[in-house]
C-alpha cells in the first residue's frame, strides 16, 4: 500500500494514510481512459434535431375523398406532407450519441485515474474541510494554504457548507465520491481526497 501524508486546511501534514493498491496502484493504459472519456463526453451531447414524417404524424389512414370525378388533387390521407398538419419531407432524424461500455471497464477506468494521480504526485488527502459560516473568502484562502490552483475536492457524502462555500471559485470542483468520474479526475490538475472519501471509494470500487 502506498503512504500519504494527511493534511489540515492550514497545509500542515498531520498524519499518514495508507491507499489500497487495489485502486491507487493500477497500470494505467491511456487508451482505456480516452475510450471512457470520449463516452463519457459523447453522452453529454444533445441529441440532432428531429422532425415528424408521414409515418410519424398521428392521424387517420382514411383517404380523404374519392380518387376521380372531383376535379380535386388525388389525395391520399390527412397525413400527407403536402397538407398543413402532415409529415415533413426530407427534415432531420435525429442523432443520438450516447456510448455505453461495461461497467468493468468504467470501474477499470476510474482506478486507472487515481492511480495516475498518485503517480505524477497530483493527490492530496485532507483530514477534513470544515468551513463555517458557508463563505468564499474563507475557502479561498484554505485553497491557498494547500496551495493548490486547479483542484478536484472530494468528499464522502452531502458537504453543503463546503459546496456552497467553493461553487463561485474557478478551477475548483467539489464533487461527491459516488459521482467521481474519470473526465473530471483527469482535468484537473490536483485530486484532493478528504480522508472519509477514500473508505467511500474503496468501498464503491473494489467489491
Amino acid at each position: 500500500m502506498a503512504v500519504v501524508e494527511v493534511h489540515n486546511i492550514e497545509g500542515k501534514p498531520v498524519a499518514q494514510v495508507d491507499l489500497p493498491d487495489a485502486v491507487f496502484n493500477v497500470p494505467v493504459k491511456p487508451h482505456v481512459l480516452h475510450t471512457v472519456v470520449t463516452m463519457q463526453l459523447a453522452n453529454r451531447r444533445s441529441a440532432n434535431p428531429k422532425v415528424k414524417h408521414r409515418g410519424d404524424v398521428a392521424g387517420s389512414t382514411r383517404k380523404l375523398y374519392k380518387q376521380k370525378g372531383t376535379g380535386r388533387a388525388r389525395r391520399g390521407d390527412i397525413k400527407s406532407p403536402l397538407l398543413r398538419g402532415g409529415g415533413v419531407i426530407f427534415g432531420p432524424d435525429g442523432r443520438l450519441y450516447t456510448r455505453q461500455l461495461p461497467k468493468k471497464v468504467r470501474q477499470l477506468a476510474l482506478k486507472m485515474a487515481l492511480s495516475s494521480k498518485l503517480q505524477d504526485r497530483a493527490l492530496m488527502v485532507v483530514d477534513r474541510f470544515d468551513i463555517d459560516p458557508i463563505k468564499t473568502k474563507t475557502f479561498v484562502t484554505a485553497i491557498k494554504a494547500l496551495n493548490l490552483k486547479s483542484a478536484l475536492i472530494v468528499t464522502e457524502a452531502k458537504h453543503e457548507t463546503l459546496e456552497r462555500s467553493s461553487r463561485n471559485v474557478p478551477d475548483v470542483k467539489v464533487l461527491r465520491s459516488e459521482g467521481l468520474n474519470v473526465y473530471d479526475v483527469l482535468k484537473y490538475d490536483t485530486l484532493v481526497l478528504l480522508q472519509p472519501a477514500i473508505k467511500t471509494i474503496e468501498e464503491r470500487l473494489i467489491p
